[in-house]
C-alpha cells in the first residue's frame, strides 16, 4: 500500500511540476480530448452535409442542376422561384430566402456532383416517389430555361434518379 501511495504522490508531483512548467497536461483528458475533436469534426465539416430538411434538400438539387454550367442567369433564377413557389406553396419571400441559401451553400460549382450525391444518398429514405418526382420535374424546368438541358444536365438529372431510384417513364405502350 505504501508503494502505491509513493507512485501516486510521485504522479501528483510530476503534474504539478509540469503545469508549473507552462506544459499543457489538460490534453491528457480523454473526455476532454473526445469533446475536442467532436467539436472539430462538427464545425469543421462542409454546411451542406448538415442539412436534413428534404425541403432544402431539393432546393439544392434544383440550383445545382442550373449551377453545373456556370453562373445563374436571370432567366435561371426566375424559373427556380416559381418552381419553389408553385411546388413549395411558398410566398415570393419564403422562396427567395430559399433560393439564396441553395445558391450560397453551392458556391463551388466544381463540387456540387460530389457533395449532392452524398448529400442525397444519406438523405434518400426521407424522399417519397412522389416528392422524387417533383424533384426531378422542377430540375428538369430549371435545366431548360434558356433552352435544351446541356449533356451535363441530363447526366446529373439521371444521376439524381438513380440516387433517389426512381423508375425511367416508360417510352411507349410495348418499351
Amino acid at each position: 500500500m505504501h508503494i502505491i501511495i509513493g507512485l501516486l504522490g510521485s504522479l501528483v508531483t510530476i503534474f504539478y511540476l509540469l503545469d508549473r512548467l507552462g506544459v499543457d497536461i489538460g490534453g491528457l483528458n480523454p473526455f476532454y480530448w473526445y469533446r475536442r475533436r467532436a467539436f472539430a469534426k462538427k464545425f469543421g465539416a462542409d454546411p451542406i452535409y448538415s442539412i436534413e430538411d428534404p425541403l432544402h434538400i431539393a432546393s439544392l438539387l434544383v440550383i445545382g442542376v442550373a449551377k453545373l454550367e456556370g453562373d445563374l442567369t436571370a432567366e435561371q433564377k426566375r424559373v427556380a422561384r416559381e418552381q419553389f413557389e408553385s411546388s413549395f406553396s411558398m410566398d415570393a419571400r419564403a422562396s427567395s430566402d430559399l433560393f439564396g441559401s441553395a445558391a450560397h451553400l453551392l458556391a463551388a460549382p466544381q463540387l456540387i456532383s460530389d457533395q449532392l450525391e452524398k448529400l442525397v444518398i444519406r438523405n434518400k429514405g426521407t424522399f417519397s416517389a412522389a416528392q422524387a418526382e417533383s424533384i426531378l420535374e422542377m430540375m428538369s424546368c430549371v435545366a431548360a430555361a434558356e433552352g435544351e438541358p446541356s449533356d451535363a444536365q441530363r447526366q446529373f438529372i439521371g444521376a439524381v434518379r438513380s440516387w433517389l431510384a426512381v423508375p425511367q417513364p416508360v417510352a411507349g405502350t410495348w418499351a
